[in-house]
């Protein structure tokens, strides 16, 4: 079972007053990087992620992890803050989470490359999601792990995934090309895998208390997913 965060190190040590983006050691897209950093959002590199984020001319605001593959440690540490968590039941990724707070919190170099890696970052996601938005970036997606009602507007014809974390039966759903009314996703279950916005805008109402699920959706709507989650933190 896993440890609540408040009983491993106390309450976040951070807090961020805009959009916080974690790097990982795992692919990053360096045009998407640079243009988290033009929007002015806050870095903090998950471990080895770090050398990453300096790599794209940045230096992070923090670096968070058990700081086993990050390179040269003591010179980071003269250039930014260095948080050393020892723990070994948690990742990285999940460190920097409980470590952290902001108004939405954007993963790269989370997914992709080593499929155990991809797994644990969607556990700590699904620990995560109602506490704080959190959106994840790949190679070709962003997922927007939600946890209640969602309004969006993409292109018409636009593929638009839901994946569940857990059970997650919902009330409704406008535009889309499979309406979700009345239906019950769930791991190992029904899926929501390449439904299709009918006409760009569309809603999902989950159930109250159904699990999180993840919004998926094409790379080039990471900005807008942004600014809709952080209305929605409000």
């Amino acid at each position: 079972m896993q440890v609540p965060a408040s009983e491993r190190i106390g309450p976040p040590l951070l807090s961020f007053s805009r959009t916080l983006v974690i790097v990982g050691g795992g692919r990053v897209d360096f045009d998407i990087l640079a243009g988290l950093v033009a929007s002015g959002a806050h870095m903090v590199g998950a471990d080895g992620g770090a050398d990453l984020i300096a790599q794209a001319g940045v230096v992070p605001d923090a670096i968070i992890g058990d700081l086993d593959s990050l390179a040269d440690p003591q010179g980071w540490a003269r250039r930014t803050r260095v948080i050393h968590v020892a723990e070994q039941e948690t990742t990285d990724f999940e460190k920097a989470l409980y470590c952290t707070r902001a108004p939405v919190t954007v993963a790269l170099g989370m997914t992709g490359g080593r499929f155990d890696h991809t797994l644990a970052a969607l556990d700590a996601v699904l620990r995560h999601a109602h506490e704080r938005a959190l959106i994840l970036v790949d190679e070709e997606d962003v997922a927007l792990a939600a946890t209640g009602p969602v309004r969006f507007t993409v292109g018409r014809g636009e593929r638009i995934s839901i994946h569940p974390l857990g059970p997650a039966r919902f009330l409704g759903s406008e535009g889309l090309d499979y309406p979700l009314q009345g239906v019950e996703l769930k791991p190992g279950g029904r899926t929501g895998t390449s439904n299709v916005a009918t006409n760009g805008t569309f809603s999902i109402e989950p159930e109250p208390g159904a699990a999180p699920y993840l919004l998926i959706l094409g790379q080039r709507n990471l900005m807008a997913l942004i600014e809709m989650a952080g209305q929605s933190a409000k």
